[in-house]
C-alpha cells in the first residue's frame, strides 16, 4: 500500500501524508464502487462515502488495507497491512531508531510501548498514527 507510492514522505507533514493516503483510498473506492468496497472490505459505507467526499474519517491501517485489497491489481489485505508495518520497522532499523527515540521524535503523541505494539500489529493503528510514524521514520532515514 505505502511502499513507493508516496514521494518523499520524510519531507512532508504527517497531515499531508495522511491526505495522500486518503486520496489513494478514495480513488480505489471510486474505481471499484462504494457498495462493492463496503461488501468486500467490511468497512462501513459511511466511511467510504466520507473518503470519496474528501473528508477525513478515522480509518485504521487494517481498514485501509481492506479497502485497497478490493482492487484486483493489489495483494490481499493481510499482506498490505503487514507490508506497511514492516516498512516502519525496516525504516527504524535503517535510521537506527528505537521506540523511545520515535516517541521523543514525535513529541510524545504515542508512548514507546504503544508504538511498538501498533507496529507489531498487536494494537490497532489509525491511518493518522501511521502517517505520523511513517513521516518521522522516513525523515530520520535521510
Amino acid at each position: 500500500m505505502l511502499r513507493d507510492e508516496f514521494e518523499t514522505p520524510g519531507q512532508r507533514t504527517p497531515e499531508d501524508l495522511l491526505a495522500a493516503y486518503e486520496r489513494v483510498l478514495a480513488e480505489t473506492v471510486e474505481s471499484i464502487g462504494v457498495d462493492s468496497v463496503a461488501e468486500e472490505s467490511g468497512v462501513d459505507r459511511e466511511t467510504l462515502v466520507a473518503l470519496v467526499d474528501g473528508d477525513s474519517p478515522e480509518v485504521t491501517l487494517e481498514d485501509a488495507a481492506a479497502i485497497l485489497a478490493t482492487d484486483p491489481d493489489r495483494p490481499d489485505a493481510d499482506f498490505i497491512a503487514a507490508d506497511a508495518r514492516d516498512m516502519l520497522l525496516m525504516g527504524m532499523s535503517i535510521a537506527v531508531l528505537d521506540v523511545d527515540a520515535v516517541e521523543s521524535g514525535i513529541d510524545g503523541r504515542m508512548e514507546a510501548k504503544e508504538i511498538q505494539q501498533k507496529m507489531e500489529g498487536r494494537h490497532t493503528m489509525t491511518l493518522a498514527e501511521y502517517a505520523v510514524l511513517h513521516q518521522y521514520i522516513e525523515e530520520k532515514k535521510g
